[in-house]
C-alpha cells in the first residue's frame, strides 16, 4: 500500500469519528504523569493520566493492546470493550499508529510481567493522516532525517535525547556564568554593517530607512560597547549568519557563547573556558572520558597548552614577519599540491591551520601565540608585537572556542582594522566601524573575550558527527513537492 492508499484509509477513518460526534482534533487535556515517571517508581494500582502519541497498535477482537509515547517513555496499554464501554472501543477501532490521544486508567503488571496501564477512558487528541516509518527499518535516510525533523523526533528516540542534552547544555552553561556574576545580555542580530569577525554576511534591505542591513556575522562589537557602559561581565548566547559553505561542521546559522570580562585577560578567559566546560562534560556525561566517533576524549583538567608559532615554525619554517609569497613557497615546500585563490597571508594561513586539523588532535589543547595579523581584535604580546594575546582552544581536531585579550587602545585599534581590510579580499566587507572606535576613545577597561560554538561543544558531548545532527532545522535546498507527494520510508 503506498502513501496516498495509506492516506486515504486514514481520512476514512477520520470521517468515521466524526461521525460518531467526536472532534477528532481534542481539545486541552489535563494530565497527571509522564510515562517515564510511571516507569521510574512503578506501583501497581495507581491511577493516572497520561497523553502521547501511538507507536503501536495490536487488535485482538474486543481487547487492543498499544504502545503510547510521550517525551519521557513508552508504556503498552490494555484498552478491553467492557472496561471503556462500546462507543469508546469503536473508536479506539479506528485508531492508527502516530495518532495523539489521552488515556485514563490504572497501572497493573500482565501475566508476563509488562508494566502496563489498563485503560478506563480513551480521548483522541489529534488524527494522524501520515504513517510513520516501520520500527526495524526506521527513518534512515539523512537527508530526509534532516528536512522532517518532525518525524525524526517521534521515532528516533536517541535524536530526541540529543536535543533534550542540548537543552540542559545551554541551561548549565547559563547557571554557571550566573553563579560567577556574568549579566546575560541581547545585542542585534540586524545590523548596519557587519563586524566583530572576519566572515561573509547576508545582506538584505530595510524599506522604511531605505538601507542596507546585515545579519550579524558576531556580537563582538556590541558587547564590547557595554564594557565601555561599565557592565563589567556580560555574555550573551548568540545566533550568528555567515554566508559560507556547509559542511559536517558548518552551516550558515549557528549558535554561539560569547563572554567578556572587565579587568581580565586572555589567561582568566582559558581558566573560565577550562572549568565551564569540563562542568558541562561531568552533568552530562558523568565522566571526563568521553566516546566521539571512534575515539574517547579525555576531558581531564589541566588541559595542554601549545605555541601555534612554535607549530608553525617546525613544521613550515612559517615566521609572522614573511610574505604572503614567501609563506605560500614554504607551505608548497612541505605540501606541494596546495591550492590558493588570491594571495593574503591569512589565506595562506587559513591553508596551515587546515593542515594543522589533519593531525586530528583528540584531547583539549589550548594553542595559543597567533600571529598579530590573524588578530585585530586581540592585544600584543608585550614581548613580541608579532604574536598575540589569544588562544583558540580544538578538540577532537575541531576548533571549538577562541579567546582574546582585548585590545582597548582606540588608535591602535584603528590602525589594526584597516590593516586588516587591506588584507580581507574575500568577504566584501570593506568597512570600519567608525561607532565602536568611538566608543574605545570613552574608554573600554582591560578585559578578556571569548566565544565557544555551542554547535560544536554539543557535538562533542552527544557524540554527533555532523554539526546537522546537533541542530533541529539545518538549512536544505527547498523540495518542490506537493504534500500528497512526499517521500517517506515505509517498510513496505
Amino acid at each position: 500500500m503506498d502513501i496516498s492508499e495509506i492516506r486515504a484509509v486514514r481520512i476514512e477513518k477520520l470521517e468515521k469519528i466524526k461521525g460518531m460526534g467526536i472532534n477528532p482534533y481534542g481539545k486541552r487535556f489535563e494530565w497527571t504523569h509522564h510515562i517515564g515517571d510511571i516507569l521510574k517508581d512503578f506501583q501497581e494500582e495507581i491511577d493516572v493520566v497520561i497523553a502521547g502519541r501511538l507507536m503501536a497498535v495490536r487488535n485482538h477482537g474486543k481487547v487492543s493492546f498499544m504502545d503510547l509515547q510521550d517525551q519521557s517513555g513508552r508504556m503498552q496499554l490494555f484498552v478491553k470493550a467492557n472496561h471503556i464501554g462500546p462507543e469508546a472501543f469503536e473508536l479506539v477501532k479506528n485508531l492508527d499508529i502516530g495518532d495523539i490521544i489521552g488515556v485514563k486508567g490504572t497501572t497493573f503488571k500482565t501475566k508476563t510481567g509488562q508494566e502496563s496501564i489498563r485503560a478506563l477512558e480513551v480521548t483522541i487528541l489529534s488524527k494522524s493522516l501520515m504513517t510513520l516509518p516501520e520500527k526495524w527499518h526506521g527513518l534512515k535516510d539523512v537527508e530526509v532525517r534532516y528536512r522532517q525533523r518532525y518525524v525524526d523526533l517521534i521515532v528516533n528516540t536517541d535524536v530526541r535525547d540529543v536535543f533534550i542534552k542540548r537543552s540542559k547544555i545551554i541551561t548549565l552553561i547559563r547557571c554557571f556564568l550566573e553563579e560567577k556574576g556574568f549579566l546575560e545580555v541581547e545585542t542585534p542580530m540586524l545590523q548596519s554593517q557587519a563586524g566583530g569577525a572576519r566572515g561573509r554576511p547576508f545582506k538584505s534591505l530595510h524599506n522604511a530607512f531605505d538601507m542596507d542591513v546585515y545579519l550579524r556575522i558576531a556580537p563582538e562589537l556590541y558587547l564590547k560597547r557595554l564594557l565601555v557602559g561599565g557592565l563589567e561581565r556580560v555574555y550573551e548566547l548568540n545566533r550568528n549568519f555567515r554566508n559560507e559553505g556547509i559542511s559536517t561542521r558548518h552551516n550558515p546559522e549557528f549558535t554561539m557563547l560569547e563572554v567578556y570580562q572587565a579587568f581580565g585577560d586572555f589567561d582568566d578567559m582559558m581558566k573560565l573556558t577550562e572549568d565551564l566546560i569540563c562542568h558541562c562534560v561531568k552533568e552530562i556525561c558523568g565522566t571526563f572520558q568521553v566516546a566521539f566517533n571512534d575515539k574517547v576524549i579525555d576531558f581531564a583538567p589541566p588541559w595542554k597548552r601549545t605555541s601555534f608559532a612554535q607549530i608553525v615554525k617546525e613544521k613550515f619554517d612559517i615566521n609572522p614577519e614573511d610574505t604572503a609569497e614567501v609563506m605560500l613557497e614554504k607551505v608548497r615546500a612541505k605540501k606541494s599540491n596546495v591550492k590558493i585563490g588570491r594571495l593574503t597571508r591569512s589565506a595562506v594561513m587559513k591553508i596551515v591551520e587546515d593542515v594543522l586539523e589533519e593531525d586530528e588532535i583528540i584531547n583539549p589543547v589550548f594553542f595559543t601565540d597567533y600571529f598579530t595579523f590573524l588578530c585585530p581584535l586581540a592585544k600584543t604580546d608585550p614581548q613580541n608585537a608579532a604574536i598575540s594575546q589569544r588562544f583558540e582552544v580544538f578538540i577532537a581536531g575541531m576548533e571549538v572556542g577562541n579567546a582574546y585579550s582585548e585590545l582597548n587602545d582606540p588608535q591602535e585599534q584603528r590602525a589594526r582594522l584597516e590593516e586588516d581590510l587591506e588584507d580581507d579580499i574575500e568577504t566584501g566587507n570593506r568597512n570600519i566601524d567608525q561607532d565602536f572606535i568611538q566608543a574605545l576613545e570613552y574608554g573600554m577597561p582591560p578585559a578578556g573575550g571569548l566565544g565557544i560554538g555551542i554547535d560544536r561543544l554539543v557535538m562533542l558531548l552527544t557524540n554527533s558527527p555532523s554539526i546537522r545532527d546537533v541542530i533541529l532545522f539545518p538549512l536544505m535546498k527547498p523540495q518542490e513537492l506537493h504534500p500528497n507527494d512526499r517521500q517517506q520510508q515505509d517498510a513496505g
